[in-house]
């Protein structure tokens, strides 16, 4: 049993995900899943070549290729350029917007409407209702081969049949007669039907749904910028030692064995084992640990971690493709392509509405003519029949809601990446929380301080400050904000890696590490309460910190990130909003269940990796749990894809923010619960736009049959239920944050912008 990944084109709507997985899923062992939201097929097959899977998919009527390996080369062209698939509907849209508006003028203002202008109008609408509403036209053939009938059908459908009809008037008909005016009655005429044209209705539907189909694409493109954004950040260029001397070279050229140089600041290139030097590594983008994991010759290292502490050499055992990064890199890609396919909203409906109106239409035609009344009569009544159910205010349902319930989210710092989002955050029961970053600021700070006696705590913050001023441990930095006055002048400095430091501080030797390194090197007596005070601190997950100098213990620091002010609140709503909180971290269990009781969260899940966190959330799906994801690093990037609705923190990595479904800017894990009532109001809202946008039309559709709808009145019925849908998104405009966060709004001008709550 192999797994095969396929990128597969020409989907249009989730029901053509359907049909190639049916496809592939009636060749004897294979077992396959077709997301429409990444474009991706993942194929279990049994005896069976990719060229098969392949010629099985494009006798569909689609196409699928093996995806290509990302390069990390071209990743600024890819995620910069506009997607041609994109750019090219945005062109089409556009252009067929600008010939629509003055038919769209002409035929509704009767003082415009000049002798003959309804041959200008032929010849504006033509080109929109043959060119702009090709991609309807293409999908509904090729759904009519498969016997399928969907949303396209439906567009389809409308626009031939009013540009047809436009066209039977125009040339057999009176409406081509010079002085032509436009007519409206809200009595239906229907033999009077071949004076009149509706091109306006072809065009304005064409323009309507490529307008939601554009929202759509650049939501759905935006699937593999993951895998983009977790090559970024990998390190570019090695320093690469040969013979003695260093030489920098793309990180892509490396094999192992190598030996490269990796300075305080620098990314580890590659995947290797360090045989010079210690230092400190903050591994955090992958293990989740807030505090640097200290590292000396023999200790494995990942690449794209950050060295914080001294020189390192490291040779070279794992590239490309086989590094802790590209594996992670490839869970998140499975994840997303394991996604629950997204059945979108109005597809569901037109699967069942299509083909019941063109039924109606019919049935409305032969059953007039089985009466006795004239072939024009007939057709006019199935022509309103058609138009009354053209689904304009359907093809505005969802992105008009979606733009204003965005465009209000990013007022509140919330962005949610599409349609496919929503229904989702109506049925989640479970968040799952990652702790670093997330519930905390993801910032080292000193929380205990613990002067001895004869030592004031001012006195035992400025020289701890003193002596670790000279290093470049983000412990040592916390201890240096710390300081309440100016840092003194230190000599001597000398930092013992994993262990402490030491300087001369105006003449005393002062001395800052392990309580055990102080106890052993330097044979400072550790007291029986000190002993306790240093292992009940190491148990919440703080790194204790003992100060000496003459000789002597002075006082203890505890060093540790800390809880964001507003993380309890935001707890307390998620639970007002029915979910249970689950935190889930890559930090040892002591830390965890400290920020957890902190916070009020009782289910506690520690030492994570990203693999784990992936499976814990895989296995509270498969208990029954509709699960969101909050996270903000790299580690988290598998899961935010795999879960239900993924969450990422603006503040956090951009794989994690490419991988989730909403970002919260701020960072303020209470923005969270808003960011899910605002999803819900928006699904609302789109599912009450799509009620009413059929609500008109269904209604209508008796009066069409019995031929007494003027088609353009259809037309005009349709326009008004666009109008009403509009309205009806616009009061998402009004949507007000909870007033914990009200306080605190951030403007948004782009990602990089955060407002932590950071406890000193």
């Amino acid at each position: 049993m192999v797994d095969v990944n396929l990128e597969i084109g020409g989907m249009t709507c989730a029901s053509c995900a359907t049909r190639i997985e049916r496809k592939l899923n009636r060749i004897e062992g294979v077992t396959a899943t077709v997301n429409y939201a990444t474009e991706k097929a993942r194929v279990q097959a049994d005896g069976v070549d990719t060229a098969a899977l392949i010629a099985a998919v494009e006798s569909a009527g689609y196409t699928a290729a093996l995806p290509a390996p990302p390069a990390a080369s071209n990743v600024d062209a890819v995620a910069n350029d506009l997607d041609p698939e994109v750019a090219a509907l945005r062109r089409r849209l556009f252009v067929s917007a600008a010939l629509t508006v003055p038919v769209a003028v002409l035929s509704m203002i009767p003082a415009l409407q000049f002798t003959n202008w309804q041959w200008l109008a032929l010849a504006l609408a033509a080109p929109v209702a043959v060119w702009g509403a090709w991609p309807f036209h293409r999908a509904a053939a090729i759904n009519a081969r498969h016997g399928a009938a969907t949303m396209d059908t439906l567009i389809s459908v409308g626009v031939i049949a009013a540009f047809g009809w436009s066209l039977y008037a125009l040339f057999f008909g009176m409406a081509g007669m010079p002085g032509m005016h436009m007519t409206f009655s809200l009595i239906g005429n229907p033999e009077g039907g071949a004076g009149e044209i509706y091109l306006e209705v072809s065009s304005a539907v064409t323009v309507f749904i490529l307008a939601g189909r554009y929202v759509e694409a650049r939501a759905k493109k935006e699937s593999g910028a993951a895998l983009r954004a977790l090559l970024e950040i990998g390190a570019k260029e090695a320093t690469l030692i040969q013979n003695g001397a260093e030489t920098l070279v793309a990180v892509g050229s490396l094999v192992p064995g190598d030996h490269v140089v990796v300075r305080p600041g620098q990314k580890i290139p590659s995947d290797g084992l360090i045989v010079e030097g210690t230092s400190a590594v903050d591994a955090s983008m992958l293990t989740g640990e807030a505090i640097p994991v200290e590292v000396s010759i023999g200790s494995r290292v990942a690449g794209a971690t950050l060295n914080v502490g001294g020189r390192i050499v490291v040779e070279i055992t794992r590239v490309g493709a086989d590094t802790e990064l590209a594996r992670l890199g490839r869970l998140v890609e499975e994840a997303q392509t394991g996604k629950a396919q997204v059945q979108r909203l109005a597809d569901r409906v037109s699967a069942i509405f299509v083909p019941i109106v063109i039924g109606l239409s019919i049935i409305a035609f032969a059953a007039w003519l089985l009466t006795g009344a004239s072939l024009e009569f007939a057709f006019t009544a199935a022509v309103a029949t058609l138009i009354i159910a053209c689904p304009c205010a359907l093809g505005l349902a969802t992105p008009t809601a979606l733009m204003v319930g965005t465009g209000r989210g990013s007022q509140m710092g919330i962005l949610i990446r599409g349609p496919q989002v929503l229904e989702q955050t109506r049925k989640i029961d479970t968040v799952v929380l990652d702790k670093t970053g997330t519930v905390t600021t993801g910032h080292m700070a000193v929380g205990t301080v613990q002067p001895f006696a004869g030592t004031t705590e001012s006195e035992l913050l400025n020289m701890a400050a003193a002596v670790e001023h000279g290093s470049e441990h983000p412990i040592a930095r916390a201890v240096v904000a710390a300081a309440p006055s100016a840092v003194r002048a230190a000599d001597d400095f000398l930092a013992h890696a994993g262990y402490g430091v030491q300087a001369l501080v105006d003449g005393h030797l002062v001395v800052a590490g392990k309580a055990s390194w102080l106890e052993q090197f330097w044979s400072i007596p550790i007291t029986l309460p000190v002993q306790t005070t240093v292992t009940a601190a190491e148990s919440r997950g703080e790194t204790a910190i003992l100060i000496a100098w003459d000789g002597e213990a002075k006082g203890l620091l505890c060093v540790s990130d800390t809880v964001k002010l507003t993380s309890p609140e935001a707890i307390r709503r998620l639970r007002d909003l029915g979910l249970t909180p689950v935190l889930l971290t890559g930090d040892n269990k002591g830390a965890a269940h400290a920020v957890a009781t902190a916070v009020g969260i009782d289910d506690v899940r520690s030492g994570a990796t990203p693999a784990s966190k992936l499976a814990a959330i895989r296995q509270l799906q498969a208990d029954g749990h509709v699960v969101a994801m909050v996270g903000d690093g790299v580690n988290d990037a598998a899961a935010l894809a795999a879960a239900d609705l993924g969450i990422a923190m603006g503040g956090g990595t951009d794989a994690a923010i490419a991988a989730s479904d909403i970002t919260v800017v701020s960072g303020d894990l209470v923005v969270v619960s808003d960011a899910i009532r605002l999803a819900r109001k928006t699904l609302g809202t789109i599912k009450g736009n799509l009620f009413w946008a059929f609500a008109y039309n269904v209604a209508a559709l008796p009066i069409a049959m019995l031929g007494l709808l003027n088609p353009l009145l259809a037309g005009a019925a349709m326009a008004f239920s666009s109008v009403f849908v509009v309205t009806n998104s616009l009061r998402l405009r009004r949507f007000r944050p909870g007033s914990a966060a009200a306080s605190a709004q951030p403007a948004l001008s782009g990602l990089s912008q955060t407002a932590e709550l950071t406890v000193q």
